[in-house]
């Protein structure tokens, strides 16, 4: 089934200044050629301040470019969670693999997003999962609860509890891990979140639940917020994870052919969340089921 279409929009900084509209057309959307970025313009898809394109346009800072992409048929995704908590102020579910939070990579209502949006309009995540990652995923349904758990996020005021299964056998029972996190280059895609000395502080504390000959599960404990950080971290100390296609033992995307961020293969859950009720002040206390892949492995 098709669906709606969607406008990407950007607006034009002041280092693409005087490039042509095509050449940043293809550099800005790499998944196609400059001859697939022509076809688009000469089929009237993008604008420029509100007048159609033809793509030897010389860009000027602050302009409006938009690509008004047509509907196109979504990838697969599951159409089902589970409902782990649910009141006037919020909502908890626990998403299946697979599944994106929110649109993005192809994804426009194939997402939890608008699943749960169909039964609750007001309803809006307060963080977000990657595609393959399972777990609790929360929602504020009023502006007042969406404000103090915003705050309250990064903050030791509300506990984030992960499992990850990784790659070798962990030499110590427990890590303190700081790796910065920044965007680094990516062969398809322009840039990727990873490992990076000059990124953003970063802070996870792994655990070691288990271990195989050939394999440790984690519980890991989130103190930032930085994207996909528990698959970096991980990898960071030499334990990527278990089938990650973009990751390797450096925390930086894998030298030869690495993946997309929201490839999956990997096995990551969120598997408890701990915090105070926005609005009442209650302590809550969330859990979802742990896979059954986890247990295949152990």
């Amino acid at each position: 089934m098709l669906n709606r279409g969607y406008a990407y929009t950007t607006i034009i900084c002041s280092r693409d200044h005087g490039r042509t509209l095509l050449s940043y057309l293809a550099s800005l959307y790499p998944h196609s050629t400059p001859q697939g970025w022509q076809q688009n313009l000469d089929d009237r898809q993008v604008t420029i301040d509100d007048v159609t394109a033809i793509g030897i346009e010389s860009l000027i800072s602050g302009q409006t470019l938009v690509w008004n992409r047509p509907p196109w048929i979504e990838p697969y995704s599951p159409q089902h969670f589970e409902v782990l908590f649910d009141d006037a102020h919020l909502l908890a579910v626990n998403k299946p693999c697979g599944l994106p939070t929110l649109p993005g990579g192809g994804f426009m209502e194939n997402t939890l997003l608008r699943m749960v949006q169909k039964q609750d309009p007001n309803a809006n995540p307060v963080h977000r999962l990657g595609r393959a990652t399972t777990g609790i995923v929360l929602f504020a349904k009023t502006p007042q609860a969406a404000s103090k758990l915003s705050a309250d996020w990064n903050t030791p005021r509300v506990q984030k509890i992960y499992r990850a299964l990784a790659q070798g056998i962990a030499q110590c029972n427990a890590y303190e891990i700081l790796t910065p996190i920044g965007l680094v280059p990516h062969p398809l895609i322009g840039s990727v979140w990873a490992a990076s000395p000059g990124g953003k502080p970063s802070k996870s504390l792994a655990k070691v639940i288990s271990r195989t000959t050939s394999t440790t599960t984690f519980e890991v404990s989130l103190r930032s917020g930085r994207p996909h950080q528990i698959r970096i971290h991980l990898a960071s100390i030499g334990y990527p994870l278990v089938g990650d296609p973009l990751y390797g033992p450096t925390g930086k995307p894998l030298e030869s052919l690495p993946g997309l961020p929201g490839d999956g293969g990997y096995l990551l859950h969120a598997q408890f969340l701990k915090f105070h009720h926005p609005i009442t002040g209650e302590q809550i206390n969330l859990e979802a089921a742990v896979p059954s892949g986890f247990s295949s492995h152990l």
